[in-house]
């Protein structure tokens, strides 16, 4: 952690209000858009819907029950890639084109340990700022707790695939799918704001051409992002974190997203993944980048999600106790697979939970 530490502080990142996540120290509030709490009962509206509706919140009176309350931080949208990302490609080639990735350590198909528990706690901890926020308000006021409801839900995932819209009718990522099911049980099973609705959002794709000309894909995701950024146009309501992989030009996205968007994209995460196999590795692990500054904004490296999961509480993008869920959910996941006691996913996954415990 000494490591990343010195780079926030010398990149001028790193600040008491990013890693002091209680009630009493809640960063400053950068937006107050008046949101009726209905709203967030229901899940992944578009946010100009959203603002839509916000504009009725002029209309209330004091009769009403339960009073609505501001949104004083912008949601936060993960955009992730599938591929390498979510779940292993396991390598696999077809006349030397890569069917959707390089990973060898993973089998096809597995989902990596943690995965879907991150994606949840960058997702919902932009919620539970503004519960916080709202209750401090209220306490000021002094209503009482039952006179404003601030259940709300996480927006759900953004998907940013090469996978081609041509082949999207064998391809397509269905509610019954092994992901998308992944991704509920995730938010139904949460400790924190527990939904029925988070999951699979809009999901981007690619086409034959990039399947084919792999230097073409890093651009269609950035164009595809742009596309994800019309459900906001202001970029007050909604904010972004681009979770990737190494392996597929997913850093080429990520960099230009920060360069053209650095108001609304929060950072990109890159998974880093290998076609080498594990034992080809030095007794150190699998080499990872050091993280980088693009307009302002990171670029994080990671080989585990609980890795990732603990730049993100560096970075005051998760708090400690998603961290610590990371970690319990990575661990149960790979005992779950019955993953044996030194092999190289034990390691690296490891290695990240004592960085995970120095982060605390």
């Amino acid at each position: 952690m000494a490591g990343f530490h010195v780079f926030l502080v010398a990149c001028g990142v790193w600040s008491s209000a990013t890693h002091v996540l209680a009630f009493g120290n809640l960063p400053p509030p950068m937006t107050s858009f008046p949101i009726h709490n209905h709203i967030h009962h229901n899940n992944h509206m578009s946010s100009t819907a959203i603002m839509s509706q916000a504009s009725t919140t002029s209309t209330t009176t004091e009769n009403e029950k339960q009073q609505p309350f501001s949104l004083a931080y912008p949601l936060t949208q993960v955009v992730s890639d599938i591929d390498d990302t979510l779940k292993s490609s396991g390598g696999v080639q077809v006349a030397g084109v890569t069917l959707g990735g390089v990973d060898v350590q993973y089998d096809r198909g597995d989902f990596y340990p943690g995965v879907f528990q991150f994606m949840w706690e960058l997702s919902s901890y932009s919620v539970t700022l503004n519960q916080r926020y709202a209750e401090f308000r209220a306490e000021k006021a002094g209503m009482k707790n039952e006179s404003l409801d601030t259940r709300m839900s996480p927006p759900k995932v953004a998907v940013l695939t090469a996978r081609a819209e041509e082949f999207k009718a064998a391809l397509e990522i269905k509610d019954e799918s092994k992901l998308a099911v992944a991704f509920r049980k995730t938010g139904e099973a949460s400790k924190i704001n527990p939904t029925k609705d988070w999951g699979v959002g809009p999901v981007l794709y690619g086409s034959v051409s990039e399947w084919i000309i792999q230097y073409k894909k890093g651009l269609r995701k950035f164009n595809n992002f742009e596309r994800l950024l019309e459900q906001d146009p202001t970029g007050q309501i909604m904010q972004y974190i681009y979770v990737g992989d190494t392996g597929e030009l997913d850093q080429e996205a990520g960099e230009t997203m920060l360069r053209e968007y650095p108001e609304v994209v929060q950072a990109v995460f890159l998974h880093v993944v290998s076609s080498d196999p594990p034992s080809s590795f030095p007794p150190s692990g699998l080499f990872i980048p050091p993280p980088k500054l693009v307009n302002g904004r990171p670029v994080v490296f990671f080989r585990t999600y609980v890795g990732a999961a603990a730049k993100a509480t560096q970075l005051g993008l998760m708090e400690p106790d998603g961290l610590m869920r990371v970690v319990e959910e990575a661990e149960k996941n790979l005992q779950a697979k019955g993953v044996p006691e030194g092999n190289s996913k034990w390691v690296d996954l490891e290695r990240d939970v004592d960085e995970a415990y120095r982060t605390l």
